[in-house]
């Protein structure tokens, strides 16, 4: 059994110990492209990670927009993107993820606010999207929890 992260529970550190592991082997075969094979491993666990990271900022978008957005049957819709954002989401995090998305959060609230603000613009309201919290009151909890929803802030007047 070899040391360090293993695939089936961390592919994120699996695949960034796998690359290290690759660079520190010892032999000289020219035939082998060890550094681009190495890069190519660590590019599927990035891919990963951003792939959390865009998943987390689109929730964020859709709580902020369900939260702040006109109430109505177009709530749903934001409730079936937080759905199916979810359900990849699932798929993707990782114990290692999970800890760089949590210390990412705050710049991914930031960009899911500004899309949130024009899309908000976009429908008219546009108190609303002026009155976005400058600050997230969302946790990685509540953006990975199933059926949890932001409850609406009250109509503008």
């Amino acid at each position: 059994m070899p040391d360090g992260p293993r695939y089936d529970d961390d592919f994120y550190a699996w695949t960034q110990y796998q690359a290290e592991v690759l660079r520190s082997m010892p032999g000289n075969d020219e035939r082998f492209d060890r550094e681009n094979v190495a890069e190519e491993i660590e590019s599927l666990g990035r891919s990963e990670l951003h792939d959390v990271w865009s998943l987390a900022r689109r929730i964020i978008t859709q709580f902020l927009l369900l939260a702040n957005g006109p109430l109505g049957n177009v709530r749903y819709g934001y409730m079936r993107e937080i759905l199916l954002a979810r359900a990849e989401l699932e798929d993707k995090m990782s114990p290692t993820i999970w800890l760089l998305t949590q210390a990412e959060l705050p710049d991914l609230y930031e960009d899911g606010r500004k899309i949130a603000e024009l899309r908000l613009r976009e429908l008219g309201a546009t108190e609303a999207a002026y009155n976005l919290p400058k600050h997230s009151s969302y946790s990685l909890d509540d953006i990975c929890q199933d059926d949890w929803y932001p409850e609406p802030a009250k109509e503008p007047k």
